[in-house]
């Protein structure tokens, strides 16, 4: 039996009520198939009105932090999220981190060079291939071919997996939905959560995602903790929704059970 509510099952909606009783709580949100449902245009992405009312809800109580845990740079995430700085802010699967204080990326000088060449080959690639485009990243570039035909997307993917490795040493490669990520650094979501965690004291985390990216992330999720999926597919997760949209019921019942909790007499 389902809850209307949430579209979670009785199970799952005892297990939310148990974390939003958690001393600390801490929200860490994917965006993109998550909050957002996907578009062709990446700048044009936007939270539904309903996840965007919950976040905003969640920011408003006592002992709870909010973090966005996206794969896109940060200046990106900044601009299609629009929300209060009290958000806290990882990008490109944790190379850049916005806390409550700004703080820089700065590559090695090796890892310039690196990144020099990687996108040397990359541009060849979306040369190449209709409808493949590049997207440039502080610390590596996403190619993305959700515009391009099956086909075309797979060329894409072959040639550029095998040139990027050819050309730069130890390049880290990360797989997505129509799109394929190389960075010189090795970052993940599971490590971005592990630090938001011990940066915000956090007694318990509950984490939305709907990426195989995501997945580093339910993975490091521990006993107390929540991991919900957003859409089909393999999934670490414990708890399971259809898309954005019923993301945005379950945020909204757990702002609304934290916020009752909140005001139960001591």
């Amino acid at each position: 039996m389902t809850d209307p509510r949430t579209d979670l099952p009785e199970p799952s909606l005892d297990a939310l009520a148990r974390i939003a009783s958690t001393p600390r709580l801490l929200v860490a949100l994917d965006f993109d198939g998550t909050l957002a449902p996907p578009v062709d245009d990446p700048e044009q992405a936007r939270a539904v009105p309903e996840a965007r009312a919950a976040v905003l809800a969640l920011l408003g109580l006592p002992h709870t932090r909010v973090a966005l845990v996206s794969g896109r740079a940060l200046d990106s995430l900044e601009h299609v999220t629009d929300l209060p700085d009290k958000v806290l802010l990882i990008g490109s699967h944790g190379v850049e981190i916005r806390l409550d204080s700004p703080a820089e990326l700065t590559l090695e000088p090796h890892e310039l060079v690196q990144r020099d060449v990687l996108s040397d080959v990359l541009d060849q690639v979306a040369d190449a291939v209709d409808d493949v485009w590049i997207e440039e990243k502080p610390a590596g570039f996403a190619l993305h071919t959700r515009l391009a035909t099956e086909r075309n997307s797979r060329i894409a993917h072959l040639v550029a997996l095998q040139e990027a490795r050819a050309e730069v040493e130890d390049v880290k490669v990360r797989s997505g939905k129509d799109v394929l990520e190389f960075s010189v650094r090795s970052n993940t979501k599971g490590e971005a959560v592990e630090h938001l965690r011990q940066y915000t004291k956090a007694t318990a985390v509950f984490y939305a995602g709907d990426d195989v990216t995501d997945e580093d992330a339910f993975v490091a999720l521990g006993a107390g903790d929540f991991g919900l999926k957003s859409g089909a597919g393999e999934t670490a997760a414990g708890h399971r929704v259809a898309g954005p949209a019923e993301v945005a019921r379950v945020l909204a019942e757990l702002a609304r059970l934290r916020a009752a909790h909140e005001h139960q007499p001591a």
